[in-house]
Parts: C-alpha cells; structure tokens; sequence
C-alpha cells in the first residue's frame, strides 16, 4: 500500500509541475518553461523537478503532450459519439470554439501558442506538436469527407481548405480576445466557420 501510495504521489506531483509549465508556457512562451523557474512556482527544489523529467526538452514535450490531451478532451470526446460527417463537424466546430475562447490558461489557448513558436524550427518538439496537429487535421476531414458522401457538402468539397479555414478562425480567437480585447469572438468564429461548410447560422 505505501508503495502505491508513493507511485501516486509522484504522479500527482509530476501532473502539477505539468500543469504550472503550461500555465507559464502560455503567456511566456514553452522556452519560458525552465526547470529553475518551475522549481520557484511550486516550492519545489530544482533536483525534484528534474527528477521527475530528466531535460527541459522532456519537460516541454510532455508539456505538449498534456495540451494535446486536454484539446482531445474538451473538443472532441464531447462530440466523437455523434454521427460522422456534418452532424460531428458542426458539433466539433462549437465545441473548439468554445475550447479556444475559454482554454483555461491566462494567455489563452495554449496550442495555438506553441504552435507559433515552433513552426519554424526544427526538433523533437517541433515533431511532437506537428504530429498531433496533423492527427487533428485527419479527424477534420475525415468527417468532411463523409459530409461529402452522405450530400450534406457538395462534391468536389477541398477538404484541405476546410481544414485550413476552420483552423485559421481557431487560432485567431486568442489574438482578437487578448490583443484587441474583442468580447464576440466566439459568435464571429461560429459564423465564419458555418460560412466555410456552407450551412447557415444558427443565431
């Protein structure tokens, strides 16, 4: 018992060092996130964080990993049971707007932040956010396409450019809300994305 005790523990422990790198990742940026730097947030010695992660490129990559899982989460566990094709599409566009508006980190959604910071560079982390963006991508048009099948888009639909249109109304709700201090981003990213799959708005 206390073993599993101490297994717990730790994995508690690791779970709020995660959680402190990304709240400071989204305002800062992942290079933000140091070892020293999270040691001094959760009252934590240096050699008891990088105990639990080895290197600050283990650090960020979980780090990725634990924002990865929480868009999987919050955007699309919600809807993956509905029927595939516009019905999921349409629930999955709500369902990542209302992610992006309100991601729960204090510079906002923290994908779209590492995103930015990383898509030029080269690397393991790089890798990382790249792979799960594009398992996202594949969820995307694999429901457009079945959209496609099923009559509800027209044939000849450029599912890439769905994606990518989708995707671009996502990640300009951060900018808009942080930057500009816009307060409807989710009803105009709502409509643009209704737009793009051609259904009319329901508002």
């Amino acid at each position: 018992m206390a073993g599993r005790a101490s297994a717990q523990a730790a994995l508690e422990t690791r779970r709020s060092v995660l959680c402190a790198a990304a709240e400071l990742a989204s305002v800062e940026g992942l290079d933000s996130v140091t070892i020293g730097r999270l040691a001094d947030r959760l009252g934590m010695s240096k050699a008891g964080v990088i105990g639990q992660f080895r290197s600050k490129e283990k650090l960020q990559l979980e780090t990725v990993d634990l924002v990865l899982e929480d868009v999987r989460t919050r955007v699309w566990q919600p809807v993956c049971h509905l029927d595939a094709g516009l019905p999921r599409l349409l629930a999955v566009c709500a369902s990542w707007v209302r992610y992006a508006v309100d991601p729960g980190y204090a510079g906002g959604c923290l994908l779209t932040q590492v995103t930015y910071d990383y898509d030029g560079r080269t690397g393991a982390v790089h890798d990382r956010i790249a792979e799960g963006r594009a398992r996202w991508r594949d969820t995307l048009r694999r429901d457009i396409d079945a959209a496609v099948a099923a009559g509800d888009l027209p044939p000849g639909t450029d599912a890439p450019q769905v994606v990518y249109g989708l995707e671009s109304l996502a990640a300009g709700i951060t900018p808009a809300r942080l930057l500009h201090g816009d307060n409807q981003t989710e009803d105009w990213a709502l409509r643009g994305m209704h737009a793009i799959l051609g259904v009319p708005s329901t508002d």
